[in-house]
């Protein structure tokens, strides 16, 4: 039985240095001279190092260091200490995947490389042992662990909606640059110079964008790509949005992904379309590029094969088996899946602000937005309790491990509700709502273990003490509101 420390097996991979070779090649070929080493944080923020080029075997083989905290933004909570680590702490080992390797389409000289994080060579505990705390990394092998248990695999399809601000004159907003109108081609086209610069370093970065529109707030867009793999799907949206911030500053704009900046209006969701499959192969999509400009696996998609959600019977909208016990998975745990889905103070704005389509109930349908879950086309689920500012690293683990539970336990939907949940609750339907506040999402999490268990370790300590301080400034704080309401009172 192999000592070696996961660490050292990591760089050991069979063929890893065959794809190492392969980057060098790309290197001298595009004429790269510096990389991004970049992982995520909890809040699902792009965070590394960069390196010149020249150094690439080396980093390859022995990675990069960065204080354990950078995998809780660095930041600190009310109390002034450091979240989850303090400056006493080790510092991590960033270890590159090759596969990953990408030029940046706005500066050809710079690319960059995701990479999964693993604990000090030096650690008296479990020395190069994986990072708990690296979101990444525990979506990698939770993934690679299901499909070896269940031989399914999970890909998933993403719906970001975002807002394109106007920068004011102090380099705050003021206001989206459209109207909101929605699927009006007009207010599309007002933003067209921005959403097509957004597609040309989309696609030069592997994402095969397939359709978008002007949605309903200010300035509000979606634009989607190809559904894949859950870890691939994960690392495209966060280039997409790491796109998004290049082209804002390009246009002197903001790329807002806030979920709820203005009342009155639809905030910006993250629909998560979800599917497990059987078989299928994967297809290198080139994008009528003869050379591409990064790693074959970048523009790769998972296609074909057996879809399990697929209806079984002859009721052409029922899932299958499989499909019926996952949405059972999803339906029991919607209380602690929503201090995931929906992550910050400002994502409980989008459930309160009614008549906007923002699901508030812990239920299933068929094509019914006012449910936390609906079968958006047969064999694919749209799970809507999540919104533009999900981490969703975070999330693809949580949903595999309620996936599991679902299978393993047979765990039964009930029927879908198809009529409107308000009119059902008038008929007398008992419907039980989603946590309406992050601390009460929080409280939900923190009774649920097969939720918990997709964050293993030091992972869910390192999420309940950011999310818990985020929620305890937010308590601890006078407001306008506050001051409005209250200045004066006289009781």
């Amino acid at each position: 039985m192999s000592n070696d420390t996961d660490l050292e097996q990591y760089v050991r991979t069979p063929n890893r240095d065959e794809l190492v070779k392969e980057v060098r090649a790309k290197i001298n070929e595009l004429g790269i001279r510096y990389i991004y080493y970049q992982f995520i944080s909890v809040t699902g923020r792009i965070v590394g190092k960069g390196i010149p080029a020249d150094h690439w075997e080396k980093t390859a083989e022995n990675g990069f260091q960065l204080v354990y905290g950078s995998t809780a933004n660095l930041f600190v909570d009310r109390h002034s200490n450091y979240i989850g680590y303090g400056p006493e702490a080790m510092e991590l080992v960033g270890i590159p995947d090759p596969e990953t390797f990408c030029q940046l389409p706005w500066d050809k000289r710079v690319a960059r490389v995701y990479c999964v994080c693993f604990r000090n060579r030096e650690e008296r505990e479990n020395p190069g042992a994986f990072l708990t705390s690296d979101c990444r990394g525990n979506l990698k092998r939770m993934n690679a662990d299901f499909q070896a248990q269940h031989g399914l695999e999970f890909r998933v399809g993403t719906e970001p909606e975002m807002m394109w601000l106007k920068r004011g004159e102090d380099g705050k907003p003021d206001g989206g640059v459209t109207k909101p109108y929605c699927y009006h081609i007009d207010q599309f086209e007002s933003l067209r110079p921005v959403f097509m610069q957004v597609i040309e370093y989309a696609q030069a970065m592997g994402l095969d964008m397939i359709q978008g529109d002007h949605e309903d707030a200010p300035g509000q867009l979606e634009l989607n790509w190809q559904f894949d793999d859950v870890v691939r799907n994960a690392d495209r949206l966060s280039t997409y949005r790491q796109i998004c911030a290049q082209v804002a500053r390009e246009n002197n704009l903001i790329a807002c992904f806030m979920s709820k900046p203005f009342m009155g209006v639809s905030a910006s969701g993250c629909h998560t379309n979800v599917s497990l499959w059987k078989g299928g192969e994967s297809r290198v999509n080139r994008l009528h590029n003869d050379t591409l400009p990064g790693m074959d696996d970048v523009f790769t998609y998972r296609v074909g094969g057996e879809n399990t959600f697929m209806p079984d019977t002859d009721d052409v909208q029922k899932p299958g088996k499989i499909g019926l016990q996952c949405v059972g998975g999803i339906v029991k745990h919607l209380g602690a899946l929503t201090a995931i889905g929906c992550s910050t103070v400002n994502s409980y704005r989008r459930l309160w602000d009614t008549g906007f389509w923002a699901p508030v109930f812990a239920d299933w349908g068929y094509q019914n937005r006012t449910t936390g879950l609906r079968i958006s086309a047969p064999g694919r689920f749209e799970y809507r309790a999540v919104d533009s500012m999900v981490n969703p690293y975070l999330l693809g683990s949580a949903l595999l491990k309620v996936f599991e539970d679902g299978i393993n336990n047979d765990i039964d939907p009930g029927e879908p509700e198809n009529r409107n949940i308000y009119e059902a609750m008038e008929a007398g339907k008992d419907v039980k709502r989603l946590p309406m506040s992050l601390g009460d999402a929080l409280n939900e999490l923190s009774k649920d273990d097969v939720v918990k268990s997709a964050m293993p370790d030091e992972m869910y300590k390192v999420f309940h003490w950011y999310k818990n301080d985020e929620w305890e400034k937010f308590m601890s704080t006078v407001t306008d509101w506050d001051q409005e309401m209250y200045m004066d009172c006289l009781p």
